[in-house]
């Protein structure tokens, strides 16, 4: 929960008319709208509306919540940021399970984004958004309380995995990256004024039985454009390494900034890297190290963690890493929408793959093999340094992931070509030395591809909308 800005601050900002908190059904709200993603933002519409949660948020004593977490008691810290520390709980009145996030006194900026998060949690409501239970303002003191989620946060699954933690496979993770993008479709097209999350990382995934994956740490989003607007100005905040580059240097937001943001977690989900790292003096940047890998489609197997050790399906590493590459484009334009997004990664968790099945790579050495996996590896060199613990905390997996890769130096890839010969096995050989700009093509190829899923959802939905509109967002 621990966030800095773009340019290395610790701190937060968030809008200074946030001074203290308000009664939610007194404020500006945020409410669904219609499901209708191409509805008119105009000056009718664009007007904040007043409404009154679903379920008001409940103010608790300070004392209720201490006896809850018996007192702030160690054993029970689930973990501590920027904002403060987080404990797990339960309440005595009703006997629920819960985390109580307690605000780091020394600092009005916890104090503002304090305000921020009851008051937008208190008006949205999704199954991919965390649900606020309470808060508690008394004296000096400053508590969140949330539901309870007992898996943890995906970064607790990705990065510095316990020795007898079992990896995420591959189906688990593009169920959680379609749920995450299933939050901020909501936040962003049926929101009404739409919100920029403007903090999306793996600690503010939480996640539920089943892996099922939810948002949480709202205390940076904002209220985005509306009516005639293209973009909100602020100041810039967030995490370094997940910040849209347009966004960073002008500090104009839109909901494309949180399209970037996605894309890099996505790539964390594929890669099992860290958004950025630090070794030896030098700098690692995930986004940085995939763009030149994202060019050769020969180099996408070697992109994929590790610790899958193969098990994934080709095909469907080959479409997750082309959602992955429209979505952390410069060109904030070219960017996917989330509907978009969403649709190409619900096809994609319908894609099962038994992780119990043999490995995707033979073991078959060659030399342009051994070629392919060194070029890799100098990628890799200041690489490592994005799969390591954050500051000052080492790794503590048994095999780090560098030895899983070199441990299969020399294994031929059995590729699937994405155009006309679609499933049918090949090697590197001849026909890749005698069209250089096959890597390329195949790449335009599977970007059309991942267009082409959105628009079929689109139709889907417009077909399904049009006999039946009481379907719910769940996590596919």
């Amino acid at each position: 929960m621990g966030c800095f800005s773009c340019f290395g601050s610790s701190e937060k900002e968030v809008n200074k008319s946030s001074n203290g908190l308000k009664d939610a059904s007194k404020k500006d709200s945020v409410k669904e709208g219609s499901k209708d993603k191409s509805r008119s933002r105009d000056g009718n519409n664009c007007k904040k509306e007043m409404t009154v949660p679903k379920q008001p948020a409940r103010i608790f004593t300070f004392d209720e919540l201490a006896v809850a977490t018996r007192y702030f008691r160690p054993e029970l810290l689930l973990g501590e940021g920027g904002f403060g520390r987080v404990f797990k709980g339960q309440l005595e009145c009703t006997g629920e399970v819960v985390a109580v996030k307690q605000l780091d006194r020394h600092g009005d900026q916890g104090s503002r984004e304090f305000s921020v998060e009851i008051h937008m949690l208190s008006l949205l409501h999704h199954p991919n958004l965390i649900r606020l239970v309470g808060y508690c303002s008394e004296g000096t003191q400053r508590l969140i309380v949330y539901e309870f989620m007992p898996l943890g946060s995906l970064e607790d699954h990705l990065h510095d995995l316990l020795p007898d933690q079992k990896p995420l496979d591959w189906n688990t993770r593009m169920k959680i990256a379609a749920g995450a993008a299933k939050g901020l479709e909501y936040l962003h097209d049926k929101a009404n004024p739409p919100v920029i999350y403007r903090d999306l990382k793996p600690s503010n995934i939480l996640l539920g039985e089943g892996y099922f994956p939810k948002l949480s740490d709202f205390g940076l989003a904002k209220m985005g454009p509306v009516g005639d607007k293209t973009h909100v100005s602020t100041r810039v905040m967030g995490t370094e390494g997940y910040c849209a580059p347009e966004y960073a240097l002008t500090g104009k937001l839109t909901p494309r900034s949180d399209i970037y943001t996605f894309g890099v977690v996505f790539l964390e989900i594929i890669t099992g890297r860290r958004a950025v790292g630090n070794m030896g003096g030098g700098h690692f940047n995930l986004v940085a190290w995939a763009k030149p890998l994202l060019k050769d489609r020969k180099m996408f197997v070697g992109m994929a963690d590790p610790l899958l050790q193969h098990r994934f399906p080709i095909h469907g590493l080959y479409q997750a890493l082309a959602v992955a590459t429209m979505c952390v484009q410069e060109n904030a334009a070219m960017r996917p929408l989330i509907g978009d997004i969403v649709n190409a990664l619900t096809h994609l968790v319908s894609l099962r793959y038994d992780p119990n099945a043999p490995a995707s790579l033979s073991r078959v050495g060659t030399p342009r093999r051994r070629d392919m996996r060194k070029r890799v590896s100098d990628a890799d060199s200041l690489g490592d340094s994005g799969r390591g613990g954050q500051k000052g905390s080492p790794s503590v997996h048994k095999n780090p992931r560098g030895s899983v890769r070199d441990s299969n130096e020399g294994a031929e890839l059995k590729m699937i070509d994405t155009g006309s010969r679609a499933g049918r096995r090949r090697g590197v050989g001849e026909a890749d030395r005698a069209d250089p700009q096959r890597g390329s093509l195949d790449r335009e190829r599977a970007v059309a591809a991942a267009k082409a899923w959105g628009e079929k959802g689109r139709e889907k939905k417009r077909t399904s909308a049009s006999g039946d509109d009481t379907g719910n967002d769940t996590c596919g």
